[in-house]
């Protein structure tokens, strides 16, 4: 497994290269890893999938705290 840094790092580097089809690019990740029955693997890219999702989001979430 890899830490948490890593995982953003992996997610900001997906942005880069693929902008705004980012999430599709690892959700595609993901799946490969699924069908392949690697589950440590798949975990690294759901990972990365919600850090994608989290970097790239624009509105709070329903009920978040904003300053």
């Amino acid at each position: 497994m890899i830490s948490d840094p890593e995982i953003w790092r992996a997610a900001q580097l997906i942005i880069k290269l693929h902008r705004e089809d980012a999430l599709l690019v690892a959700a595609q990740r993901f799946v490969e890893f699924v069908d392949a029955d690697d589950v440590s693997g798949a975990a690294v890219w759901k990972g990365v999938m919600q850090a994608v999702d989290e970097l790239q989001r624009i509105k709070p979430k329903v009920g978040e705290k904003v300053n």
